[in-house]
Order: structure tokens, then sequence, then C-alpha cells
């Protein structure tokens, strides 16, 4: 089974290509939804969450409150490091789990979208790792269009490493200012480097 890394930073196109490794039969894993997925009542990450950032970043429903959360994490590394502690071991084990049942099933390749992928060390798991990159000009306009705002935009930026680091480390980039026939041409680039790869 291949196993592909992909990164990059907010808006900059990560979903759309683990549609197209979708698209050709690849178990396309988000990391992003597994934290959503952390977080929902009941969950032991949750409760945790709670007894590290106290219960008013929970709201009447018993549901994470992630705009408060957000605020605090964002403006504070300390916290921000505490919350990764709770979160990132528990992510990793879910998309290491969910890459070893579909290589039982005899899927073909996996894709695991991790914004921090370089962050946290996880490149070593992957065949290739793709970073999908575009300008921030872009970025910006693309994300603003989604409703964030220019403040939560710089603090996503403030809490992760700089794409153009993110861009040297990765075996394989993928530049995503034009149009998606384009993108898809360079990762047919980046899939027949690692289909051809022994």
């Amino acid at each position: 089974m291949k196993r592909i890394g992909l990164t990059g930073g907010p808006g900059m196109g990560k979903s759309t290509a683990g549609d197209w490794f979708r698209h050709r039969g690849f178990l396309v894993v988000e990391t992003d939804h597994i934290a959503r997925d952390l977080v929902e009542p009941g969950q032991p990450a949750l409760a945790e969450i709670r007894g590290a950032f106290g219960p008013e970043i929970i709201d009447g429903a018993g549901r994470l409150r992630r705009d408060a959360l957000a605020r605090i994490v964002f403006e504070d590394e300390p916290a921000r490091r505490r919350l990764e502690a709770i979160l990132h071991p528990r992510i990793r084990q879910n998309w290491i789990g969910q890459i070893e049942q579909a290589r039982r099933q005899g899927i073909p390749g996996a894709v695991v979208d991790i914004p921090l992928l370089f962050e946290t060390g996880a490149q070593s798991q992957f065949d290739l790792t793709i970073c999908i990159a575009c300008s921030e000009a872009l970025q910006q306009s693309r994300l603003m269009a989604r409703g964030w705002s220019l403040e939560e935009i710089q603090r996503r930026r403030a809490a992760q490493w700089p794409i153009e680091t993110k861009m040297n480390l990765a075996a394989c980039v993928v530049w995503n200012n034009a149009s998606i026939e384009v993108l898809a041409a360079q990762l047919e680039r980046a899939f027949s480097i690692l289909t051809s790869s022994p």
C-alpha cells in the first residue's frame, strides 16, 4: 500500500487534492474531521479539554465552544501546546488505524491530510509527502470568501510553520494558484512518481 502525507496551509487546496486521490480509489483521511469527532459530547478528549481549559468552553448542551477555545489557544502558545498534547496522539492513533484497516481490505493507497504534518513529525509514516501551496494573497481571498476574518487568518498562519518551510521539507510541491485542471496535472505527476517507485 502506498501512503501519502498531504499538507499545506488553510485554503490552499488540500481537500481538493484529497478528492483527486479519492477518485483514484485511495482512502483519504482528513485529520481535521478526526479532531472534530474526538471532541463530541461524551468523548474522553472533551472531558480532558474541559479539565485543562475550564467549563466555560462547554456550552449548555455539553458541546465544545470552538470559538472560545480558538481564542484561547491561538493567542497563547503554551495553551495551544496543551490542547495539542490532548488531541494529537489520539488523532495519530486514529489515522494509523484507518490505514491499517484499508491495507487489510486491499485498498491500493491512503492519503492523510495533516495540516501539521511536519510540525508533529509524522512524515516518517509516509512513502511520499506532498505540500499543496498557493500565494498568500490567494489564500487570504479564499479564506475570506469562506467567512474568515483577517485576524483569524493571521492567527491560523501563526500557529503553523511558514508555507515555505513546508514546501522545502515536502518531497513534492503542488502550486495551486491556477485552475483545478492545473492542480490535477500536477497531482498526476506526483502520482506517477509514487507509482513508479519500488
